[in-house]
């Protein structure tokens, strides 16, 4: 095509909308390309109660229509395409997306990630019916519930202890006998009187079918399987930073997340990064939103010096 935009977003979670939001109000030409999942994680979550300015909660599905709609009425336009290929080698940026290619003086990458999942059927059927990825945004609603974490890493450790705030008991299940977390994090574990660990247990089956009733459990060294009811299961084994077609464009961690160098820059001056996609350790809506807003004030001041 032979348009060049201000700007193009890839992805369109609250980093995105966000992003899109604020370089439109700045009088930027922007196209968002909404990418696999448009709205991000958030599509997948029922009610958000943590984010600010909804008293009573929000869907998280209408939340991000609401920020679709928003960044569109400033001018945004918005393309439910998959980017396939970019090229960062020059400028103008060309990203190629439902077989064409757009142009573009400045990028903003804000693909987010992805939670690594058990990769059994029950886990998809039941998510956001007592299966979840955030302990932080789902605790909430197991208030006096019994749940189970899996995990063996800090981010286990953590999700576990913060769940105690609610749950009446948590177990923290681990597939082998020894963990990854730090020291501290497996003492603070171990002294909760709320959390029993369970090691050398895999989860063969989520039981239940409106909402999660319990776990099927295998033991890794006997065979032996079991029953484990309870009312709500916390993966935490990880996230996918949505990142791999970038892998020979910019500078990624060991982890795939975005590297940036100055502010919300990446390794390529004109290309920036918001969102999950840059970020291993907050992961919610709010911080997304605001790494958005600052990438696109980025990108503005960037173009400015430009000229």
């Amino acid at each position: 095509m032979s348009e060049v935009y201000d700007l193009i977003v890839i992805g369109a979670g609250p980093a995105g909308y966000t992003a899109a939001l604020y370089a439109s109000r700045a009088d930027l030409k922007v196209l968002v390309l909404e990418g696999w999942q448009p709205g991000g994680q958030l599509t997948t979550t029922t009610v958000v109660e943590n984010y600010p300015g909804f008293e009573r909660g929000i869907d998280g599905n209408q939340l991000m229509r609401e920020m679709k709609k928003q960044a569109a009425r400033f001018g945004t336009e918005i393309k439910s395409q998959n980017v396939t290929g970019v090229d960062f080698s020059g400028r103008p940026f060309k990203i190629h997306a439902g077989g064409e290619e757009y142009q573009s003086k400045t990028v903003i990458i804000a693909t987010g990630a992805k939670p690594r999942k058990l990769g059994i059927e029950s886990e998809e059927r039941l998510w956001s019916k007592g299966v979840s990825a955030c302990a932080t945004c789902d605790g909430f609603f197991f208030r006096g519930k019994v749940v189970a974490v899996m995990g063996g890493g800090d981010s286990a450790m953590e999700e576990a202890h913060f769940l105690t705030k609610f749950a009446t008991k948590v177990y923290l299940i681990h597939r082998r006998e020894g963990f990854r977390a730090s020291p501290i994090m497996i003492d603070r574990v171990k002294a909760n009187e709320k959390i029993e660990i369970l090691l050398n247990k895999t989860v063969e089956e989520i039981t239940g079918e409106a909402h999660v009733t319990g776990l099927r459990l295998k033991d890794t060294q006997t065979g032996e399987i079991s029953e484990l009811p309870l009312d709500g299961v916390f993966l935490a084994i990880g996230h996918i930073p949505a990142t791999e077609l970038f892998k020979n464009q910019i500078e990624l961690d060991a982890m795939g997340y975005v590297l940036q160098t100055e502010y919300t820059m990446t390794s390529v001056a004109g290309v920036f990064a918001a969102g999950d996609c840059t970020d291993s350790r907050y992961r919610q809506a709010v911080t997304s939103a605001g790494s958005g807003c600052r990438a696109a004030i980025d990108a503005e001041r960037w173009l400015e010096a430009q000229e």
